[in-house]
């Protein structure tokens, strides 16, 4: 008996039939064999190709029409091109059906790959993009990493608290403290190596001394918490400066734009306490304008002024000087009086 079916089919060979007749397909399977068979010799006979599982079933799809059957025939094949396409030009041989005459024309020879060819074009299109976009890094993406891995590396530990600092602590004159590891770890990455971190509020006794002998610029974040450390840090230590992160922000979250804007705006350690008690008190936290020395702080002039009427002074009432804030000097003063026409 031979097989219905084959592994793997490289081919499939289509063809219309046309039968002055009405036939069944059974009679143009018989035709089909029987017409061909010994036209090739053995290698090439349709019932061994079947027995070896090298071509499958002939399949018939026929429909009476004026009375006759058209149709078409399907013939899979696992042969390569040459020997399929002697095949197919065999089966155009096939002139009778029965009793009835038959023409039989080959149609198409459709390779089944081509299909599987472009799955696997599309299939490769998307998995070069997913290497591309999650499994390459970008060269920027790349230095990003190295140089986080140097600056992780770079992480050094201050005193016996063993403190994280950065590796040029004790080599520079002036230092910079901040809150954490978080902290030290973001200005490390940003190149800034004379860096250590306290911890929390409570201050270790190794910065207290180390604050003796550099100049010593507070970073803090932009938050109360930032107040407090100030406060405690400034009991034991002697602070030169002090700087801060954009309000609602903390120094771990800065960008290196934001990190040296903060540093450059430091302010003397003294002049921000007393922004921060006028801030308590309700009054402005940070004196720009306004403040000694700098634009506003002109008083306004209260000489009287002579009236146009009989050349007698008309004096202002004197009002007391406004409360300056960081933003604007306020002064009040009467419209002057329009002459009587």
């Amino acid at each position: 008996m031979g097989k219905t079916y084959i592994d793997t089919v490289k081919y499939v060979v289509t063809a219309k039939i046309e039968v002055d007749g009405l036939v069944d397909k059974s009679d143009v399977v018989g035709a089909v064999f029987g017409q061909t068979e010994g036209l090739l010799g053995d290698e090439l006979d349709l019932r061994e190709l079947q027995k070896n599982g090298r071509i499958g079933r002939i399949e018939v799809d026929l429909k009476p029409l004026g009375g006759k059957s058209i149709g078409m025939i399907t013939l899979p094949s696992s042969l390569d091109i040459v020997e399929t396409s002697i095949l197919a030009a065999a089966l155009e041989t096939v002139d009778r059906v029965g009793p009835c005459e038959a023409k039989l024309t080959i149609e198409r020879i459709e390779d089944t790959r081509n299909q599987k060819r472009k799955t696997l074009v599309d299939r490769a299109k998307g998995l070069v993009k997913q290497v591309m976009t999650t499994e390459i890094p970008e060269s920027r993406e790349l230095a990003d990493q190295v140089r986080e891995e140097v600056r992780t590396a770079e992480l050094c530990e201050f005193g016996p608290e063993k403190l994280p600092c950065g590796p040029n602590i004790t080599k520079y004159d002036s230092i910079i403290i901040c809150e954490g590891r978080a902290d030290v770890l973001n200005l490390l990455k940003n190149d800034l190596t004379n860096v250590v971190g306290i911890g929390g509020a409570k201050i270790p006794p190794s910065i207290a001394k180390l604050c003796l002998e550099k100049e010593v610029t507070v970073f803090l974040d932009g938050d109360r918490g930032g107040d407090i450390i100030l406060r405690e840090l400034a009991e034991v230590a002697d602070i030169d400066f002090v700087a801060r992160a954009p309000w609602g922000k903390e120094v771990e979250e800065l960008t290196r734009k934001e990190i040296i804007k903060a540093l450059r705006a430091k302010v003397p350690f003294e002049q921000f306490m007393e922004n921060l008690m006028n801030s308590s008190r309700g009054g402005p936290r940070r004196l720009r304008y306004g403040e000694k020395g700098g634009p506003g702080t002109e008083r306004p002039d209260r000489s009287p002024e002579r009236s146009d009427r009989g050349g007698e002074r008309d004096r202002r009432p004197s009002y007391p000087e406004p409360e300056r804030t960081a933003a604007r000097v306020f002064s009040i003063e009467r419209p002057r009086p329009v002459p009587a026409t």
